[in-house]
């Protein structure tokens, strides 16, 4: 008789546990979403910290965005405005209408409130055409001065303007794989920014960009790599950080690999730019080779030293007259050793028009000396 007691009492809570679920359950999604966003029952150290946001919707409802999704935010709102278009006029094919028409290209990013834009060289590298650029709120400027660096793949153009919005140069030292970006830019050639979102899947890269019609421009050494979706309208375009400064310039084909990203570090731009706001125009050293990177891997399998192996002389340059040939590898310039992520744009770019550098080479399984005075860059 007890144990029947006892089973009816078990059955009876079961039955009342049950019913307090139900009836929990059916308050809960009565009032969801009003009260799912509410977190000021939480502590503070659970509390979503720093760029975390509540917004109100049509229905004034709060809803809370994470960390990274506000970050992401902050970013291209911070950013965007500064962030152009840039647009190539050309004349029409049909004779009969005989107009101009402007193509979206590529992209850019203003750095100077007076008219001083960043881009990609190979996006303006075309002398016989006019270049615009189109800014965020529609407004067109025609560009009136372009300086190319193509070493890097860095070219600056200048408008005449007041006032414009401008973006923050980082510290692409500072990168580490796996973190966060976001590149904007005109990705479908309309004067419309797209953002995409990625992480940095690489750095110190070497890469064989290609122009539109595939033509190989030469070797990029040190790039970033971003899974970050980027195109060919994307280039010249800013890779950001999550505090919306400018941590490298976007350029998207190359001949090696496909849905991926490589990207200019800003870091190899800043002295460049620095040198052109005190001069007016870009002055960079220039040796007057072109040549392949003998890498870590390439140097074990292939029995040579790391360094630059010489393709082709330009004649009449400095290399020339300092006496290197083809196949020469050089291991030193100006006594920095060209191996493990020291490229030579960036080693040539510590020294100034008419110094002479020390050039270390292997020749022949044997190492020479050789000096080249170094002139300014056609």
């Amino acid at each position: 008789m007890l144990k029947e007691r006892k089973n009816q009492i078990f059955v009876i809570t079961i039955i009342i546990v049950a019913f307090i679920a139900a009836f929990g359950g059916a308050v809960i999604g009565a009032t969801y979403p009003s009260w799912a966003n509410d977190i000021s029952f939480l502590p503070e150290f659970l509390k979503p910290q720093g760029t975390a946001q509540q917004e109100a919707t049509t229905n004034n409802e709060k809803v809370v965005r994470t960390v990274e999704e506000s970050a992401v935010i902050d970013a291209v709102e911070h950013a965007s405005p500064a962030v152009v278009s840039i647009a190539a006029q050309t004349a029409s094919l049909d004779p009969g209408q005989g107009v101009q028409r402007d193509q979206g290209i590529g992209t850019g990013f203003i750095v100077r409130s007076s008219g001083l834009i960043l881009t990609s060289s190979h996006v303006v590298d075309d002398n016989s055409i006019t270049y615009k650029v189109v800014t965020k709120s529609g407004k067109t400027y025609t560009v009136k001065k372009v300086d190319r660096d193509p070493s890097i793949d860095f070219a600056i153009l200048k408008i005449d303007a007041k006032n414009l919005p401008t973006v923050e140069l980082g510290d692409s030292d500072a990168i580490k794989v796996g973190q966060k970006v976001v590149a904007i830019g005109n990705a479908l050639g309309r004067f419309e920014n797209t953002v995409t979102v990625g992480v940095i899947s690489g750095v110190g890269r070497g890469v064989n960009p290609a122009s539109s019609a595939g033509i190989l421009q030469g070797t990029l050494e040190n790039v970033i790599q971003t899974d970050a979706a980027l195109n060919p309208g994307n280039s010249g375009g800013p890779l950001l950080d999550l505090s919306a400064k400018v941590i490298g310039i976007n350029f998207a084909t190359t001949v090696e690999a496909e849905n991926l990203g490589f990207v200019i570090p800003i870091n190899s731009v800043k002295p460049v730019l620095e040198q052109y706001v005190a001069t007016g125009r870009i002055i960079r050293p220039f040796l007057g080779i072109a040549y392949a990177v003998v890498d870590q891997t390439t140097a074990v399998l292939e029995g040579l030293p790391q360094g630059i192996f010489v393709r082709q002389i330009v004649a009449g340059s400095p290399a020339e007259k300092a006496g290197l040939e083809v196949r020469d590898i050089i291991t030193k310039f100006g006594g920095y050793a060209l191996k493990d992520g020291t490229t030579l744009a960036g080693v040539i770019g510590k020294f100034k028009v008419g110094q002479s550098v020390e050039l270390e080479v292997r020749r022949n399984g044997k190492t020479i000396k050789l000096k080249a005075t170094l002139v300014e860059a056609p």
